[in-house]
């Protein structure tokens, strides 16, 4: 695979990893021992916090803001201005007045499963985890886990459907079956978890 290529208007720590065919645009920041996979796209103007690490395959779409210490797995999608946030209680100074530094907080990263898709301005609250394949609709604000495979939207975000591996929309196929209607795979929800049928 191809060495990473980055933008000359991008600021990429020297103590930053990149992986081979990772591509990094305009104005995009990646801050110091970050750590990106193989053949990641990182768009206009994104930001990667410090120690951030991030698998292969994974898109963050343009002004997607991950701040540390967040992962995201493998084939992961950031919609664009999407945030990822760190903080349960912000505040710019402490009850001294004194301006808050990162030393300051227990800073508490966002998880994102393998496969998983975040849409347009979703933002997730620091500490949640978004499960294996899930799909947040775009504008959501996640203040709670998100299981595999659930279609979750709204403010604050709940589930309102499953979807496959596809992203699209699985149909209710009875006895507690779903079905993807482009791949035809079938998962099976168990007391509000689903996963694929072994074949």
């Amino acid at each position: 695979m191809d060495d990473p290529i980055v933008h000359r208007t991008a600021d990429v720590d020297e103590r930053a990893e990149l992986g081979p065919g990772t591509t990094v645009w305009h104005l995009a920041q990646i801050r110091e021992h970050a750590r990106l996979g193989s053949g990641c796209i990182v768009g206009r103007g994104a930001y990667v916090g410090p120690g951030v690490i991030i698998g292969d395959n994974v898109k963050l779409q343009n002004y997607a803001l991950v701040y540390e210490p967040a992962r995201l797995e493998d084939h992961v999608f950031i919609g664009p201005a999407t945030v990822l946030t760190n903080d349960l209680y912000p505040r710019s100074v402490d009850v001294t007045g004194k301006v808050k530094r990162p030393e300051d907080w227990n800073a508490s990263g966002v998880i994102v499963r393998e496969g998983a898709s975040l849409g347009a301005r979703v933002v997730v609250v620091a500490g949640r985890v978004i499960g294996r394949w899930a799909l947040v609709a775009a504008g959501a604000v996640v203040t709670r886990d998100v299981p595999d495979y659930a279609l979750v939207t709204g403010v604050p975000a709940r589930r309102t459907g499953w979807v496959g591996r596809s992203g699209e929309r699985l149909e209710a196929a009875g006895a507690g079956l779903w079905r993807c209607p482009q791949t035809g795979e079938l998962y099976e929800e168990d007391g509000g978890i689903l996963a694929p049928v072994a074949s």
